[in-house]
């Protein structure tokens, strides 16, 4: 069963997105802030990161810079999630380090294609 770790401030995306991958069978773990999903992926190495971009603490662009350049880290597949839909967004998300980018609100399907891709690869 896939570890996924869903970086996520607001409650309710987190709920809502945690309960809906538990029933598609993912082992989910969750970080309510930015400085606490860089401590958890190297704590828990994950299989995969969703991580929203507008976090407290330490934003999802810093967050995902941090996982990507550490060794025991850097291999994690991150997804951006972002209700930020604008131009250029997912160039940004893409030169943190993120592996794909997807935006809010989440349509599980389309979601759930990106993460198998991933994780694949």
């Amino acid at each position: 069963m896939p570890k996924l770790l869903v970086v996520e401030d607001n409650e309710m995306n987190r709920d809502m997105l945690s309960r809906r991958l538990k029933r598609k069978g993912f082992d989910v773990e969750i970080a309510v802030d930015g400085g606490q999903g860089v401590d958890m992926a190297h704590s828990s190495k994950p299989d995969l990161i969703l991580m929203d971009m507008s976090l407290p603490v330490k934003d999802g662009w810093t967050a995902t810079k941090e996982i990507k350049a550490a060794d025991d880290t850097q291999n994690i597949p991150i997804i951006a999630l972002t209700a930020h839909a604008m131009s250029g967004d997912r160039e940004q998300a893409l030169a943190a380090g993120c592996d794909d980018y997807d935006t809010k609100p989440i349509e599980l399907p389309r979601l759930l294609g990106k993460i198998e891709t991933l994780l694949t690869r």
